[in-house]
């Protein structure tokens, strides 16, 4: 079985940033995939799953009422790891293309006050939300961009080595 192009990224040298997954064509359009990582894998706690909720609930909210970019949006949500969120983005745009946008949506969970649809009519678990964890980790992780804003590194996957055999199969060792 091949393995999927996400687990081809070596998770031993990611660090916190905004990178490109995958360009996919559907429909003859073109449809990117973003890493938002927030933590280094494998290293450091993985974002507490409550916060994590609000964070999806907040900047999901954020980005889909952004008025440049809300008809872009396909999808934000949380990576099972717990250590960040895919973006999916109409069209093909580099990391650094969405550098800003990024950064805005993270700022702008610091002035939210409420959690938008924490009600049991809205969310599937309306109880299991931390707004505070949530800020803490928006506002570390908007210091973090805006101080690395000029490292190449937050914006380039590093890609695992794989072996490939004679008939041009992977090996992978796990």
């Amino acid at each position: 079985m091949e393995l999927i192009q996400s687990f081809s990224v070596d998770h031993t040298k990611i660090i916190p940033g905004i990178f490109t997954s995958r360009t996919d064509t559907l429909d003859k359009s073109k449809v990117t995939t973003y890493d938002i990582r927030l933590k280094r894998p494998n290293r450091e706690p993985v974002i507490d799953v409550a916060a994590m909720h609000s964070l999806e609930h907040i900047i999901a909210t954020y980005l889909r009422n952004n008025p440049v970019w809300k008809d872009e949006i396909i999808y934000w949500g949380p990576m099972g790891c717990l250590t960040g969120f895919y973006l999916i983005l109409k069209g093909e745009r580099s990391s650094r293309d969405i550098y800003d946008l990024i950064l805005r949506a993270f700022k702008a969970v610091e002035s939210t006050d409420e959690v938008p649809g924490a009600t049991p009519v809205n969310c599937g678990h309306y109880l299991m939300h931390n707004l505070g964890m949530a800020k803490w980790y928006a506002s570390e992780f908007a210091e973090y961009l805006e101080s690395n804003s000029d490292n190449p590194e937050i914006f380039e996957y590093p890609k695992a080595e794989r072996l490939v055999t004679e008939d041009g199969k992977h090996f992978f060792d796990s």
